[in-house]
């Protein structure tokens, strides 16, 4: 039986990776780097894990792509080698950075370390959508000449910074050089931009080997946490060709392979996350053969892109994240969104939970509870 290698048991985003692969017939490794959790990833717990593996000290050492490596080389048999799906953004960087070792020891689709730079660098992104003619907001260079602004560093991600934590929304001069401030320490020339108002929505994208688009899904947010802006925590597919094209070009533009997410607000292109997003497990909800379709076309299967071929309009939410959410529209005073979060207490999907998989949402919540979030 063909083996995928799962990283990053600790993100929820590998529940919808390890359930796909192992329900398209793959034989699923759930890893998890021991020192960057205090008990046994939930994905460990699924029924399609076929088996775990720990691997010692924390991601962020400098030998962990050496021992991810040697992971690769143990899964292999001879014959066949397994499939390498990075989930979190550290994983994905090591073996970047070592293509050429890993790739004599597993298949995947990950871009060089020098694209995944230039994509993570929002300014990068915006300068390649103006030159490619696609929609971006407007960018200061030096005090804005209107507000409210969004100040972001190039890449907020490299400093380790949580979402929420990745921007600054400034409404006048004074919230300005606050925030500015507050960024200095991780950009001391951050990213002004007007901010553009909209639909927070994206289009996730799967390019094979040679940048040819494999599978896309699109998304809109329906509410984030925290309310001011953060992740989603509930969101709806919907499809939009338009948004996967202008998303293919501008990744092909760089020479990107693999799976990201490209942000767009109203018909504004934001920025790019080349990697697993935090939406994924929509995959799973919507039906998207998104990470089977991944294992596939990194084994070096030559895929044909099928537009829609997942559900459109399936309500997802993160039960915790939006319950939490809908509270805090609640105590804002926003009695329309709060009420519609509550309705969809009802008829939103949740994002972990699967009739025949039901431990890993139980053990997610058990430990996210303990944690006190």
């Amino acid at each position: 039986m063909k083996t995928a290698i799962v990283t990053d048991g600790k993100y929820r985003s590998s529940i919808a990776a390890v359930r796909a692969l192992g329900r398209a017939g793959w034989r699923v490794v759930a890893v998890q780097a021991k020192e960057d959790v205090q008990a046994p990833p939930p994905v460990f717990a699924s029924v399609y894990t076929a088996e775990t593996r720990w691997i010692e000290g924390s991601c962020q050492d400098p030998g962990y792509g050496e021992k991810l490596l040697d992971l690769c080389q143990s899964m292999g048999d001879g014959q066949q080698r397994p499939v390498l799906f990075c989930v979190g953004a550290v994983s994905l960087n090591a073996v970047a950075a070592q293509r050429e070792a890993f790739a004599q020891k597993a298949d995947f689709l990950v871009a060089g370390p020098q694209v995944l730079d230039s994509l993570n660098d929002k300014e990068q992104v915006q300068r390649r959508a103006e030159e490619l003619g696609l929609p971006v907001p407007k960018q200061y260079f030096g005090p804005p000449e209107a507000y409210p602004v969004v100040v972001k560093p190039h890449c907020g991600e490299k400093f380790g910074l949580k979402a929420a934590d990745r921007y600054k929304i400034a409404r006048n001069p004074e919230e300005y050089q606050a925030a500015l401030q507050a960024l200095a320490p991780y950009d001391p020339s951050p990213i002004v931009q007007e901010r553009v108002e909209g639909d927070g929505c994206g289009a996730s994208l799967l390019l094979d080997r040679e940048g040819r688009l494999v599978c896309a899904l699109c998304h809109r947010r329906v509410r984030e946490y925290p309310i001011a802006g953060g992740p989603s925590a509930c969101c709806v597919s919907e499809y939009d060709q338009d948004r996967v094209e202008r998303a293919h070009r501008l990744l092909r533009s760089f020479g990107f392979v693999g799976a990201a997410m490209v942000e767009f607000k109203g018909d504004r292109l934001l920025e790019v996350n080349p990697r697993i997003w935090g939406s994924f497990p929509l995959t799973e909800r919507a039906e998207s053969p998104f990470a089977a379709l991944y294992a596939r076309a990194a084994a070096g299967e030559r895929l044909d892109y099928q537009p829609e071929d997942y559900r459109a309009g399936v309500k997802m939410r993160f039960l915790l994240n939006d319950t939490l959410a809908t509270l805090s529209l609640l105590k804002a005073g926003r009695l329309g969104p709060a009420l519609r979060g509550i309705g969809d207490m009802v008829t939103a999907q949740e994002a972990l939970k699967a009739k025949d998989d039901p431990q890993p949402q139980r053990a997610y919540i058990r430990q996210a509870l303990k944690r006190g979030k």
